[in-house]
């Protein structure tokens, strides 16, 4: 496995290999490495000849207020965890890579980046769509593959990749979960263990807004006694519990696939996840 951290350095490889015909896989992430990563790496490994994973904490879709400085990094531990799992090569830019002095450019996929997540966070897809559609043009991978546990960033990542034409297939991950349902995610190592005890009521409440959606129940009335179970049993607040178009995230509407999106916080941590109605 090499590790490269220049987009020169990483162009160089990848164009040896589109030399004698290999096809190119790329696994974004920004580090702190769980098995829901790991089964994103697995996912694609049969898929292309070549895999790079990159690592790479963001600035642009923190805010001030968020974690950035204090998001978990342990890039040792990620290198392993990538080497076993037979990586070819990890992309860990220094951040004058990615945006050097002088950077002016944004990405924004409107309307889509304005819903559920964006409503409380206006900063974050400007800034997820920008440093996205830097490494896809950085590494030109035939794949690239997100999780559905961030379910709408995938939808956005879609919709930026098919609106400027990148010629790259953008592949959704299935969430994978503890053994009592909770998301994987590098923002449950913030938990208590009080919290972490807590946490999978999440899931447990989406998924019966699911299950009375399905079964017809109104859209409302099943959000509303989700988020009420949340805060009674004990969550901070509730940001959102929808019923969305599981492709446009707009409000559902019949005979369209759709998808129950939250996001809810314990303590400091704020929670998201998503299931399938």
């Amino acid at each position: 496995m090499e590790v490269v951290r220049s987009v020169a350095e990483m162009r160089e490889i990848v164009a040896g290999w589109r030399k004698v015909g290999e096809s190119v896989s790329l696994v974004p992430t920004m580090g702190a490495l769980h098995d829901g990563h790991m089964s994103l790496v697995h996912a694609v490994s049969e898929k292309a000849d070549r895999s790079i994973a990159s690592i790479f904490v963001n600035p642009t879709q923190f805010s001030p207020s968020e974690d950035f400085a204090v998001y978990p990094r342990d890039e040792a531990r990620d290198l392993s965890m990538l080497e076993a799992a037979g990586v070819d090569l990890v992309f860990t830019p220094e951040m004058t890579q990615m945006y050097r002095e002088g950077h002016r450019t944004k990405v924004e996929v409107q309307e889509l980046s304005q819903l559920l997540e964006g409503e409380t966070r206006p900063h974050f897809f400007i800034g997820v769509a920008t440093v996205v559609a830097k490494l896809l043009i950085q590494a030109m991978p035939d794949i690239a593959i997100f999780g559905e546990k961030d379910y709408q960033q995938l939808c956005v990542i879609r919709s930026m990749a098919r609106d400027l034409d990148l010629p790259v297939e953008i592949l959704g991950g299935a969430t994978v979960r503890e053994s009592d349902g909770l998301a994987m995610s590098s923002r449950n190592t913030y938990l208590t263990n009080a919290e972490r005890t807590l946490a999978p009521r999440l899931h447990h409440e989406i998924t019966s807004v699911a299950t009375r959606v399905a079964k017809g129940d109104p859209i409302e009335i099943a959000c509303k006694d989700a988020a009420n179970e949340l805060d009674s049993a004990g969550f901070n607040a509730v940001d959102y519990v929808a019923v969305r178009d599981a492709e446009t995230l707009e409000p559902a509407t019949g005979g369209r696939p759709m998808r129950v999106l939250a996001a809810a916080w314990l303590g400091k941590t704020r929670l998201i996840d998503n299931v399938a109605v």
